[in-house]
């Protein structure tokens, strides 16, 4: 058998390989064999009638086609082998360029290599935002508005009501390729903003809420509104939206005094103070990971920049459909589908998929060199903290998980993956503390700066009931918002990026 092998500038190689004749021969007779089995030829029992009889019945070219799946089929690890060649995944058989000698061609993707940079020289002041006292006191006021008590108002609507609204949009000015709807008529809930308080991040705008003071019950108003070019919405920045909204009912709110009774109805707390040590610590928990996700992602960005990274075009790919697929599950959790989407973004998808690539091939270039770095720093988990580990996962799980959907998990032999996962998931974490330890000097000093606490099961249940609050007037996003940056996907993208890129990667010396 000759091999030539000719690189390709996609981290491909394409393969010209020579066989002798033998090999062929031996296929033939048993594609004629299979073929014979399945296919009625008088005179012959099933699986019976000579090679020739079987070439003259179904032709020559399929009885062919039939011997080289054969062939390829038992040839190609010798192939692979004797290219001295390591596969990121599956080859593909392009070809057959002569019969005599019998010659094929094949194009076969490569494991990614990576070769790093001056990464240990990266540095970033480490200098994480402090918790004020302004900020737990605002967190006891949204903890107020969660356990107001709440009574039909015949009246119109004025600050810190309760409104329960229809609502729908439409681009002001058609735009050619745009879609005219933004979203149809929707249900949503919100409070009413009290005068002066700041309305940043309420939904559809800022400022929205206070424009319905006046409204009573089955009142409806018309709202104009240009978008700033500044707007989160990137597909609607400087575009005017109209607005409908129909008032369908007004609740008045009673907020509970701020005493130690109150602590004691939001959790296991001895008193006020309790809780806002409590409010206290998770806030400045939450601060150190927002603070430590923005840092990580700075010197994870110059680490990428740093190395040389080559990748085949079919592990970028996968990671397209994995971003589809996040995308999906999000736009699942706001009741939308992929095709609503898709034609509110005026996207087919080729175009869907367009958009994703950038993010996808950030991605993969982010995890590739994270997991280059683990291995030069020689990162490793234990057995024990592996075990541990997938132990809080699979309880999680089954917390949330039902019953069926587990037994198909088990029987469909996934747990192997995730434990996978998890073991990725953990050396990549771990990778990160290291590569912020060097990034801010305390590996030089030996400060463990990455080493966080532990967070107790009341920051967990607060934590929760901060996220809850902070978007309790956010019922939904302008479809747009969903847009497919890599600014929007990188924060999370070191943690979900699919596994094949996980066990996908050659290290160059």
């Amino acid at each position: 058998m000759k091999i030539d092998t000719q690189p390709l500038e996609d981290h491909q190689v394409k393969l010209t390989v020579e066989i002798e004749p033998g090999p062929l021969e031996e296929a033939k007779r048993l594609a004629a064999r299979k073929i014979a089995k399945r296919t009625k030829i008088p005179g012959f029992r099933p699986g019976k009638a000579p090679l020739n009889i079987v070439q003259r019945f179904v032709g020559e070219d399929v009885l062919l086609e039939e011997s080289l799946e054969i062939l390829i089929s038992d040839h190609y690890p010798k192939i692979i082998e004797e290219a001295k060649i390591t596969p990121y995944g599956p080859g593909k058989f392009n070809n057959v360029l002569t019969l005599d000698p019998l010659t094929l061609e094949f194009t076969i993707p490569l494991m990614a290599e990576v070769t790093l940079g001056d990464y240990r020289s990266i540095r970033y002041p480490y200098e994480p935002t402090q918790v004020q006292s302004q900020d737990v006191i605002n967190v006891l006021e949204n903890l107020r508005q969660r356990q107001a008590i709440e009574e039909p108002a015949d009246r119109p609507a004025q600050d810190n009501d309760h409104l329960h609204v229809r609502l729908s949009a439409n681009r002001a000015e058609s735009e050619e390729g745009a879609q005219a709807e933004l979203f149809s008529e929707r249900p949503i809930s919100l409070i009413i903003a009290k005068k002066g308080e700041d309305t940043t991040g309420e939904w559809p705008f800022e400022g929205f809420s206070r424009e319905l003071i006046g409204m009573a019950a089955g009142d409806r108003k018309r709202l104009v509104y240009t978008f700033p070019e500044e707007s989160e919405f990137e597909n609607l920045r400087g575009v005017t939206a109209e607005f409908s909204v129909l008032v369908e009912d007004i609740k008045s709110r009673s907020l509970p005094e701020l005493n130690d009774e109150f602590a004691q109805s939001i959790g296991e707390y001895k008193d006020l103070e309790a809780l806002r040590e409590e409010i206290k610590a998770t806030l400045e928990q939450r601060a150190k990971d927002t603070y430590e996700g923005e840092y990580d992602d700075k010197v994870v960005t110059s680490a990428v920049d740093q190395a040389t990274i080559k990748f085949p075009p079919q592990m970028l790919e996968n990671e397209v459909e994995e971003v589809l697929h996040q995308l999906q599950q999000r736009l699942k959790t706001q009741n939308l589908d992929m095709e609503t989407y898709k034609k509110t973004r005026g996207l087919d998808e080729e175009g869907i998929k367009d958009e994703a690539r950038p993010v996808a091939e950030s991605r993969v270039k982010r995890s590739l060199v994270l997991l280059e770095i683990a291995e030069v720093e020689n990162i490793e988990v234990a057995k024990e903290e592996l075990q541990a580990e997938t132990e809080r996962t699979l309880e999680a799980m089954t917390r949330f998980m039902p019953e069926s959907e587990l037994r198909k998990m088990s029987s469909q032999d996934l747990f192997p993956g995730l434990v996978g996962n998890i073991l990725a998931d953990m050396r990549i974490a771990r990778t990160l503390e290291r590569l912020r330890a060097i990034a801010s000097g305390a590996a030089e000093t030996g400060d463990s700066s990455e080493s966080g606490e532990d967070i107790t099961p009341a920051q967990e249940k607060l934590e929760s009931d901060l996220v809850d609050s902070e978007h309790s007037n956010a019922q939904g996003s302008i479809e747009g918002s969903q847009e497919i940056t890599p600014a929007a996907s990188n924060s999370i993208a070191l943690k979900e990026t699919s596994t094949n890129i996980k066990h996908s990667r050659k290290k160059t010396k």
